[in-house]
């Protein structure tokens, strides 16, 4: 693998970011539905070269509204709709755990990042990771990563005080009108910089 290529890795939210978000959870795959352009705007980064991961909390396992294979299923309708648009998700890390289980990997905490950063080998300094809730971002810049909101999902019905708020809770957020305009931005910038997001000098003699 490139160097280049390694340090492409973005971070998603699920529900709110790339698909509706429901009061009630999302409970089987026919209440799974897509935001208009998200998965658009995800087959967009992958085309581009980036590494997909989703960091989700998923309490309905923990509060016994669903069960892993409904999940699975949830994310098989989600993953087919992505390859008809020639995209992917490369890895989906998820908190099963109600909130009363006070685990380290339910967001605003920082283990579903923390996790994947893991697996990918990835230092999560200036790492784009992705929400449409406060807690997204307060688990990203727990993690080191850097916080992007984007205003869907619960962040739709933020007004201009709403995010002033968000944004002294969580400094260095920066705020996007939804997946596609996030996935704009940071193609933009990627092209720009011309350079990996991460220091990867140990390995300068690869081709």
């Amino acid at each position: 693998m490139r160097p280049e290529t390694a340090a492409k890795l973005v971070i998603l939210d699920r529900d709110g970011t790339i698909s509706v978000d429901r009061e009630d959870f999302v409970k089987s795959p026919d209440e799974w539905e897509p935001l208009p352009g998200a998965l658009e705007a995800v087959a967009r980064l992958h085309r581009d070269g980036w590494i997909v991961a989703l960091a989700t909390n998923q309490s309905g396992i923990g509060r016994g509204l669903f069960d892993m294979s409904t999940l699975n299923a949830i994310h098989a309708k989600m993953n087919a709709a992505l390859a008809r648009l020639g995209g992917r998700v490369d890895a989906i890390f998820f908190c099963p755990h109600a909130p009363d289980e006070l685990c380290n990997c339910r967001k605003p905490l920082p283990g579903l990042i923390e996790q994947i950063g893991a697996r990918f080998g990835v230092p999560l300094k200036n790492v784009p990771v992705v929400g449409d809730s406060l807690r997204d971002l307060q688990a990203a810049a727990a993690a080191g990563a850097e916080p992007h909101l984007v205003l869907t999902g619960k962040a739709a019905v933020l007004d201009a005080a709403d995010i002033a708020n968000v944004l002294q809770q969580v400094p260095g957020t920066q705020v996007h009108d939804n997946l596609t305009a996030f996935s704009e931005f940071i193609m933009r910038r990627a092209a720009k910089d011309k350079q990996p997001l991460h220091d990867f000098s140990d390995f300068s003699n690869l081709d």
